[in-house]
Parts: structure tokens; C-alpha cells; sequence
């Protein structure tokens, strides 16, 4: 390991269901796991267990403040010194921290991929490269839904609501206007092939 370099930080953007964590995947097998420290951002979402249930479920978790953006600044300036770091594991049916915690190992390439980190300005300045990945609104809808009732225990109506009241209103708040901080933007993510080998052939270049 060169010490003596930093860490290369990309950053991968976009809304809930967009494909952001496809192309995010791409970039980890065609670059190398052995390579990249991963950082997701949704890993960060604030700890809310002194809440009820019944309270929890009526958090924004579409606004910047539902997560603690500044322990994932810290993390990756930790990883840019060449330092572990212990990224949180969280519960998305519950709503809670799960107290566990995952070990990150600094690696040669620190990749962060979230809906809003493009819409913070301090977690900007620290990205070398910064991917947005543009689909469709009603694509992403059903990608969301297709995912949220499967692997998260939500109700179909849960997910519609939720939608409706806190995802379409804070993507069109935060996370639209962000894209215009791009320095590449990805329409249909994963299935892009040609904007993905741009990708992966500047990382490299860069290492």
C-alpha cells in the first residue's frame, strides 16, 4: 500500500432507485473490492431508538438532517489518512441502529454512494469524482417500491404514502437541484455501458 498517496474519493449520486447502487457494484468488481473502501451513506441515518415505532415511521428520512452526515465527513477523512473506520449498520424495517458495526479497511479508492450527498456542501469538497445517476421518475418509483416490499417488510400503501409525502418532495427539493454539481451524469445507470467504461477508464487513469 503507498501511503504517501491519498485515496481517490468518488462520489455516486442520485434518486431512490435510480441505479446508483448498480453502477456503484460495477465500479467495485471492475476497479476491485481489494481496491475500495465502500462508505454508504444510508448506512448513516441518525439513531433513533429513544423514539416509539409509531413515531419513528414519521421521520423524513428524504431530508439531509435524517442522517449524521458529519460522522460520514469524518470517516472518510479518516480513510484519506490512511485510518480505519467503523461504518454503523442499520435497520431499514425498524427504523434503528442495530448497535453493530462493520470494519472499513483504507484502500487505494474511497467510494461514497447516497441520494443526498451532492446536496451537502461540506461532503462535497471532499469528492475527486462526483457520478449523478439520472433515470426516470417512474422507473425509480417502481424500483423503490419493488425493493421496499421485499427486502425492507413495507406494504404497498406504505411505500405510495411515503412517496407522495416525503421522497418525490425532497428529491425535487435536495436531491434534483444537486445534479448540477456532477462532474459526469449517468442516464439509466447500470444499463449505461458506454458512460460506465468512461467511468471505470478515469478511475484507472487517476491510479
Amino acid at each position: 500500500m503507498n501511503y504517501s498517496k491519498t485515496p481517490l474519493v468518488v462520489a455516486i449520486a442520485g434518486g431512490s432507485g435510480s441505479g446508483k447502487t448498480t453502477v456503484a457494484n460495477v465500479v467495485l468488481q471492475r476497479v476491485g473490492p481489494q481496491r475500495i473502501s465502500f462508505l454508504p451513506h444510508d448506512a448513516y441515518y441518525r439513531e433513533l431508538t429513544g423514539l416509539p415505532p409509531a413515531q419513528r415511521a414519521l421521520v423524513n428520512f428524504d431530508h439531509p438532517d435524517s442522517l449524521e452526515t458529519e460522522l460520514l465527513i469524518d470517516h472518510i477523512q479518516q480513510l484519506k489518512n490512511w485510518q480505519a473506520v467503523d461504518l454503523p449498520v442499520y435497520n431499514f424495517t425498524t427504523h434503528s441502529r442495530t448497535g453493530e458495526t462493520v470494519r472499513v479497511e483504507p484502500k487505494r479508492v474511497i467510494l461514497v454512494e447516497g441520494i443526498l450527498i451532492f446536496a451537502e456542501p461540506k461532503l462535497r469538497e471532499l469528492f475527486d469524482i462526483k457520478i449523478f445517476v439520472d433515470t426516470d421518475s417512474d422507473i425509480r418509483f417502481i424500483r423503490r417500491l419493488q425493493r421496499d416490499i421485499a427486502e425492507r417488510g413495507r406494504t404497498t400503501e406504505s411505500v405510495v404514502q411515503q412517496y407522495l409525502t416525503t421522497v418525490r418532495p425532497m428529491h425535487l427539493e435536495f436531491v434534483e437541484p444537486s445534479k448540477r454539481y456532477a462532474d459526469v451524469i449517468i442516464p439509466e445507470g447500470g444499463l449505461n455501458a458506454v458512460a460506465l467504461d468512461m467511468v471505470i477508464a478515469r478511475i484507472e487513469s487517476l491510479l
